[in-house]
């Protein structure tokens, strides 16, 4: 079954917008594994205005399942990796000031640098993915880093699936055998939801992980959080 891990970076805005620690970052990423989350991605950027650095560090000790840190692969953002050492690390290209991941990397342009970036964390045995778009040819280079996964941009997928499934799903099939023929396993995240997140798994079933936050949060408004996971999960299952 592909793994469910939620993106809690919304629980932290909420609580940043108030000051003080309700809701409870710490406390949420443990009761999303009771409730049945198979891992608790976080983003962490530089201005902090969600997830902060020091969210990370107190986070590892809690989460028992799979801990996953994205983020673009600053000094900083290196060195706290190296420090915590979660299970996987998934370097995405946001520049400091983007409101969120809008794109993959050129793996290509950016080779030398993720293949540098990507021996530290093998160094501290870090299990590695980059954040790529459904071109071929990215994939290809990131197979090139070493990475061990690639997470594929599934915005693109997203929007398109309400008018057209077959024509949304097509490019990442596409990009999904490319990337098992390249021996790279598989994550995809960004705006996959209730609505198009079956569709997605029964067409790639050897997908590994899905990352999703937004979404899973904002249905949890209505639904809560419990039961709204146990929803996703339903989704996920052949």
């Amino acid at each position: 079954m592909t793994k469910l891990s939620v993106n809690i970076n919304k629980i932290a805005t909420l609580r940043n917008a108030r000051g003080g620690n309700v809701p409870d970052v710490q406390k949420v990423a443990v009761d999303c594994e009771h409730f049945g989350a198979q891992g608790i991605t976080v983003h962490p950027r530089p201005d902090e205005r969600h997830i902060r650095y020091n969210d990370v560090r107190l986070l590892k000790p809690l989460v028992s399942t799979e801990l996953n840190i994205e983020g673009y692969p600053s000094t900083s953002f290196i060195s706290l990796v190296c420090g915590v050492k979660p299970h996987q690390v998934t370097l995405v290209p946001d520049p400091p000031g983007a409101l969120t991941s809008s794109a993959g990397w050129d793996t290509i342009e950016n080779l030398d640098f993720l293949v540098e970036v990507i021996e530290e964390f093998k160094k501290c045995g870090i299990r590695t993915s980059i954040f790529v778009g459904t071109e071929a040819k990215f994939i290809e280079g990131a197979a090139k880093t070493g990475t061990d996964r690639v997470e594929l941009y599934t915005e693109p997928y997203a929007r398109r699936y309400p008018e057209d499934p077959e024509a949304a799903i097509a490019p990442f099939v596409e990009a999904a055998r490319v990337a098992r023929d390249l021996g790279l396993e598989l994550n995809a995240g960004h705006d996959l939801d209730l609505q198009n997140l079956r569709w997605f798994k029964q067409q790639i079933p050897w997908l590994k992980e899905v990352s999703i936050g937004h979404a899973l949060i904002s249905d949890a408004l209505y639904f809560g959080l419990q039961n709204t996971i146990q929803m996703y999960l339903r989704q996920l299952r052949d």
